[in-house]
């Protein structure tokens, strides 16, 4: 029975995670801080766990790893986004998108990885976003955040390597969540356009690339950075 946590799980890709890793000798628990109703909801339906935990809280972290013990699996999903000019980003608005984005992914991992090098054996997914590979303008703070979630990704694999734990991140490109839902629809279109697969990706295109991630049919691959974009970052 492999114990799976995902971080930010009550909405978007993280609820499609939850959905898709749910059942098969798996026990799923996820993260949520404002989404109550919804996060209960899910649980219910799919029978995981859901834990309310700010992962920017010390006392929530201690309590979330209280709950779930040693986990198998850690899929770092939790993330804001944010657009606004370069000008006009304060020093509020960059340690928010940095915080939550990138150090709540080191908190979580910080918690949980000695009880994957115990047992020499682990997996991490870190949901990082195709702006953290190419950039997007307005979007500085939110690109910057999830280019440090990639170098993280990359540097960890290397060091837990040899513990028998895998790290490897995924690479968003546009995908049909609310966090898009204040994107001008005209800006949309052009961005599908410029995707060879003419589409908007979805919440299960992301989920099915981190099933692939965790099962056993990647048990030798660490370190990568898999864009699920439909080649939109190769423009």
């Amino acid at each position: 029975m492999k114990k799976i946590l995902i971080t930010g799980g009550s909405q978007g890709i993280g609820s499609s995670l939850v959905k898709k890793l749910s059942g098969e000798n798996r026990t799923v628990y996820f993260t949520y801080n404002k989404h109550k109703e919804h996060a209960l909801w899910l649980a219910k339906e799919t029978g995981s766990i859901a834990v309310k935990c700010n992962l920017l809280v010390p006392e929530d972290i201690s309590n979330l790893s209280k709950v779930c013990g040693n986990i198998d699996i850690l899929i770092n999903n939790a993330g804001v986004s944010e657009i606004k000019l370069f000008t006009d980003i304060t020093d509020d608005d960059w340690d928010k998108v940095l915080n939550v984005n990138l150090k709540g992914a080191f908190l979580v991992t910080r918690e949980f990885i000695p009880g994957m090098i115990s047992k020499k054996w682990g997996r991490i997914v870190n949901i990082s976003s195709m702006w953290g590979i190419v950039g997007a303008s307005c979007e500085v703070q939110y690109s910057a955040s999830k280019a440090g979630l990639i170098g993280m990704t990359k540097a960890l694999a290397k060091e837990v390597g040899p513990s028998n734990i895998t790290v490897n991140c995924i690479a968003p490109g546009l995908i049909d969540t609310s966090m898009n839902a204040n994107v001008e629809s005209k800006c949309i279109e052009e961005m599908i356009v410029n995707t060879p697969m003419q589409r908007i990706g979805t919440c299960d295109d992301i989920a099915n690339a981190v099933e692939f991630l965790i099962s056993e049919k990647s048990h030798f691959i660490t370190g990568i950075v898999l864009p699920v974009d439909g080649g939109l970052s190769m423009q």
